[in-house]
């Protein structure tokens, strides 16, 4: 049956694609689908300042009258510039599971990459470096963390027959609490603790966090800039991310060390894990999904590791081990069992120390694709 690949131009087409994902992953038990309303600010210029220097369409794949996939393709010329290169990306890929609706989705992209001068494609990856990004290759049967790729199993190797190939892989570590709080990794956390140079800073309340929202994601530019796809955030952006993610933290669970000059030099945020909410709430707030969302929050058992960084001059100097146990006592005080770290760079070296340190294992893998475009054809 023909697959036909169209641009999304209209509001009813734009619904299409933002709910399209829970029509073709009804028959996945293990899915979580997305909270629809951040899909929606993803996707609307006026609302994320990453369209600015983003180019991007957004298509829609139809087979007899009926949606069968999606995919976006992205643009973001500002890391284009950093790195020097002139890949386009593909994003936000789901289809059903057939190998001609793949090819029709991403041969449209390729399409509008080369009419725009681009060399090459990478992807799954989105606007930013804050976006779901990595195709799932392993631990599907785990639970799934909130801003990551739910691809079926069988779609790597569909990307992989159409000439696409490993750019880089993130692997994401499952730590056991009760294992990973060894006496010495207490009793270096106390040590370490004494140094007048490096303070921790917990936080129970979450107006406290405002002086440190700003200082935290600035030393994630600094430190970030030279990981693969990632371009910094100007203020006005930050500002965003915070107004994103400050409602739905816990206080308890973000972590800040400061130095004698109180400059903010490493932090961890992290957040419980609401997969069950989520699936109970269909992916919507209202008019009653926030209530499954707030309790699935409150049971949860699993953490989910979404930013950190440290400081450059003070690494290998302790901040991680404050950071790291800080946040393993906090676990056991809330009930929580295990930790996700997170997409995590494999090349990655000090980050991976770390969850090695805390007893943890690879229990699930991402990749992202990459290919070069002929353009003598």
């Amino acid at each position: 049956m023909n697959v036909i690949v169209k641009e999304v131009k209209t509001k009813k087409e734009m619904k299409v694609f933002v709910y399209l994902p829970e029509r073709l992953n009804a028959d996945r038990p293990m899915w979580v689908p997305p909270l629809y309303a951040d899909d929606q600010r993803s996707f609307d210029d006026s609302k994320n300042p990453s369209h600015a220097y983003c180019d991007k369409i957004y298509a829609i794949a139809w087979q007899d009258g009926k949606p069968v996939g999606r995919i976006a393709g992205i643009i973001n010329k500002r890391f284009n510039k950093l790195s020097n290169t002139y890949n386009c990306r593909f994003g936000y890929i789901d289809c059903i599971d057939d190998p001609t609706v793949v090819k029709a989705l991403l041969d449209f992209v390729e399409a509008w990459g080369m009419e725009r001068g681009m060399t090459g494609i990478v992807g799954p990856m989105g606007f930013t470096e804050e976006d779901p990004e990595g195709l799932q290759i392993e631990g599907f049967e785990e639970t799934a963390s909130m801003a990551s790729f739910q691809n079926r199993p069988s779609l790597p190797g569909q990307i992989e027959a159409l000439g696409y190939e490993k750019e880089v892989d993130y692997v994401v570590y499952e730590v056991q609490v009760k294992t990973a709080m060894t006496d010495i990794y207490g009793k270096i956390f106390e040590r370490i603790g004494r140094n007048k140079d490096l303070r921790l800073i917990e936080f129970s309340r979450r107006k406290d966090l405002k002086a440190y929202i700003l200082p935290m994601f600035r030393l994630m530019n600094e430190t970030f800039k030279h990981l693969y796809g990632y371009s910094t955030f100007e203020e006005h952006e930050m500002k965003d991310l915070a107004d994103r993610y400050y409602p739905v933290v816990n206080p308890r669970f973000i972590k800040v060390v400061v130095n004698s000059a109180n400059r903010v030099i490493g932090f961890f945020i992290a957040i419980p894990n609401m997969a069950p909410g989520f699936r109970k709430a269909k992916g919507r707030l209202f008019p009653f999904g926030f209530i499954h969302i707030l309790s699935a929050s409150k049971k949860s058992k699993l953490l989910d590791l979404y930013m950190g960084a440290i400081d450059e001059d003070y690494r290998g100097k302790g901040v991680d081990v404050l950071l790291g146990y800080s946040m393993l006592r906090s676990c056991r005080d809330a009930g929580i069992e295990r930790m996700d770290s997170h997409h995590e760079l494999e090349n990655n070296k000090q980050i991976r120390a770390e969850m090695e340190r805390a007893q943890g294992r690879v229990y699930k893998r991402f990749r992202i694709y990459k290919k070069s475009f002929n353009l003598f054809l």
